[in-house]
This record gives structure tokens, C-alpha cells and sequence, in this order.
């Protein structure tokens, strides 16, 4: 990050905006997750995020003005079975944005320094065929977003930073049925976790691309509504 950094800001001059884009994932029971792949995940997701934080912070402050956005999740307010420590991971994301909006405040710098959490909801991008995989089935979510509102939404956060921002209007719902209703949002995302399980075709356990990166799953879009079309139209 230290090396990134420097080298940008010979490059450019200066650091404007920082955006931590940092995510890996494991799927499946909590105990059936090997707990190395649970360290890995944490490592990357939240030890990888604090590293370019402190980095770009740093560098903020002596300039007098910066704007950091980390992406976060809906998991970030609303916790979800079977993404156990992603979710884990995504809390802490937020709550480290927090912080650091207080810390700003109190040493005077919150006025020119701004730190924004966007929290999008399950997106079709290879995140879920990069994801490590212990449920035996292949991965799936009901309802994902198109990853150019993802994209849309980081530009906004550019332009007007928020310290929460959910993107679209299910992370909006989501985030108020938490706040209003903790217990039941979370059994009822729970419930859907589930159902789309079952849904899946089978898998083999893998580790995904949390230790080496797939190659093969360089793009945008991760084809997972398009095979979830083929999944349940078999099974009508």
C-alpha cells in the first residue's frame, strides 16, 4: 500500500480520492470452513482495508483535504448465515469508517476530510466464483444488482461522500428492517440464504480464489444471475 501509494502520488502529484475495493469470501456453515480460510479472509478484507486507510489518512492529513471511500456490504448492517466472517469483516468495515469520522472531527480535520462506507447488495460480479466454498452447492443470491449500480454509486460517493451509503433501494430496505426489526431481518435473510442454496447444482469444496487468483474470472459480471436462470428453469 506504501509503495502504491507513493508511486501514485509522484505520478499525479497528489491523492484526491482513495477507494478501498477490498473483498474475499467464504461460503458455507461456519464450522465447515477450514479456519485458515476464515484468517485468510480477515487478513485481506479487513487487515488489506486498514493498511490502504492508514496509508491514504496519512497523507490527507499533511495535504489538508482527501476523501477515503471503503466498500463495505448490506452484510455490514445486516449480518447473513453462510457469509459468517465476510460478514464479520463488512461490520467492522463500517465500524472502522465511523471511527475515523470521529477521530477527524476531534483533531479538526473532518471539515476537508471525509470517509464514506458504500454498502451495496449481493452484486453479479465473480466475487462469488472467487469466493472459497464449503456448502456444496454452487453459489447464488436472490435478487442481485447489476454491478454498474455498484459503480455508479462509488462515483456519487466521489462527488458527495456520506458516511453510510447503501446502493439501491433492497440495501435501503435492508438497512431499515435492521434498524426496526434486528431479529426477524436477520432470520428472514437467513431464510432466503438458504432456499437459494438448495436451488444450486452441486460443487466440490474449493478455496476459490481467496489464496491464487482464477485467471479465468477476470471480468465484470459473473454470469451467476445467467446460470441461476438455467438452474431454475430445470427444475420447473
Amino acid at each position: 500500500m506504501a509503495r502504491l501509494a507513493e508511486s501514485s502520488q509522484q505520478r499525479f502529484g497528489q491523492i484526491d480520492i482513495w477507494i478501498n475495493n477490498v473483498g474475499v469470501g467464504a461460503l458455507g456453515f461456519f464450522w465447515d470452513i477450514p479456519a485458515e480460510d476464515h484468517a485468510r479472509l480477515i487478513d485481506v478484507n479487513l487487515k488489506g482495508l486498514i493498511y490502504g486507510a492508514h496509508e491514504a489518512l496519512r497523507r490527507f492529513i499533511h495535504q489538508g483535504f482527501g476523501t477515503l471511500i471503503n466498500v463495505g456490504s448490506v452484510d455490514s448492517k445486516v449480518p447473513l448465515a453462510f457469509q459468517s466472517s465476510y460478514a464479520a469483516s463488512k461490520a467492522a468495515v463500517l465500524s472502522l469508517g465511523r471511527s475515523l469520522n470521529e477521530e477527524l472531527r476531534l483533531s479538526g480535520h473532518h471539515d476537508k476530510i471525509k470517509v464514506a462506507t458504500v454498502m451495496p447488495w449481493a452484486v453479479d460480479t465473480p466475487w462469488w466464483t472467487h469466493a472459497a466454498n464449503h456448502t456444496g452447492q454452487a453459489p447464488r443470491m436472490a435478487a442481485m444488482d447489476d454491478p454498474a449500480k455498484v459503480v455508479e454509486a462509488l462515483i456519487e460517493a466521489c462527488i458527495h461522500p456520506e458516511e453510510e451509503i447503501p446502493v439501491g433501494w433492497k440495501a435501503h430496505a435492508a438497512k431499515i428492517s435492521h434498524n426496526l426489526f434486528p431479529d426477524l431481518t436477520e432470520r428472514m435473510s437467513a431464510n432466503i440464504a438458504g432456499r437459494e442454496i438448495d436451488k444450486a447444482s452441486a460443487v466440490a469444496p474449493n478455496s476459490g480464489a481467496i489464496y491464487q487468483p482464477m485467471s479465468a474470472t477476470t471480468t465484470i459480471d459473473g454470469g451467476i444471475r445467467a446460470r441461476m436462470k438455467q438452474e431454475d428453469s430445470g427444475k420447473k
